[in-house]
């Protein structure tokens, strides 16, 4: 990037967003601050960002409900941060489109390898040509890239579901069962983790997603990736 990666932070503890905002900004980042979602709101409505640091737990809006408001009108990535350790709790930030996760309390150090890493999967410009490309009606995905493109628009993927359709895409035409992806894909949270992101991957590369026709389910064996 030429410039400053920008990133938003939201969240209610004043302390917590005051040492992020710091930390960040002393290590090459742009960043800007929210304390609730109402307030994200208006910051990005004029404003845009590459990453959002959000935390789950907020007063009248936590940081659910806003990443299911949000993923309908922006596809900037999102890393939540959580005092939960449940899974379920992460399955439901999974199932609204976060591309992260990070429980509270973290390493500092821990959150800007994050960030990066979302960041350097995200900021790639389309390819000129395809070098191993794989259709999907509409859709095409660049196996050296990782990458899901339709009608020359790169479709967001988070960093679980990139990982889950690159692993399908490399036993393409092979059924690849759940506990494979788990340890393959480092999944933490069983099979439903599982089926919760090929569900999401469902949408983005089905027409109908409720009858797949390239990402299906093979009884017993798992699943099945078959392009065009």
């Amino acid at each position: 990037m030429s410039e400053s990666p920008h990133i938003l932070v939201v969240d209610d503890d004043t302390r917590l967003r005051d040492l992020l905002q710091r930390y960040l900004s002393e290590n090459g980042f742009a960043v800007s601050s929210a304390s609730s979602a109402a307030e994200a709101r208006k910051l990005l409505a004029g404003l845009t960002f590459d990453l959002i640091v959000l935390d789950v737990m907020m007063p009248e809006e936590d940081g659910l409900a806003f990443t299911e408001w949000l993923r309908p009108r922006n596809d900037v990535p999102i890393l939540m941060l959580t005092a939960r350790g449940e899974v379920q709790d992460r399955i439901a930030g999974l199932e609204r489109g976060v591309d992260d996760y990070l429980a509270k309390p973290f390493d500092p150090q821990e959150l800007l390898l994050r960030i990066t890493t979302i960041l350097r999967r995200v900021t790639s410009t389309a390819p000129e040509e395809p070098a191993s490309s794989i259709q999907f009606g509409v859709c095409h995905y660049e196996k050296e890239r990782k990458e899901l493109w339709q009608d020359g628009q790169r479709i967001h993927l988070t960093e679980m579901e990139a990982s889950l359709l690159h692993n399908l895409a490399e036993q393409l035409g092979s059924p690849v069962s759940r506990e494979a992806l788990i340890r393959d894909c480092k999944i933490s949270g069983g099979v439903r983790t599982v089926d919760v992101q090929v569900t999401r991957l469902r949408r983005k590369i089905e027409p109908d997603p409720r009858n797949p026709r390239y990402l299906q389910t093979i009884r017993g064996r798992g699943y099945i990736l078959r392009p065009d």
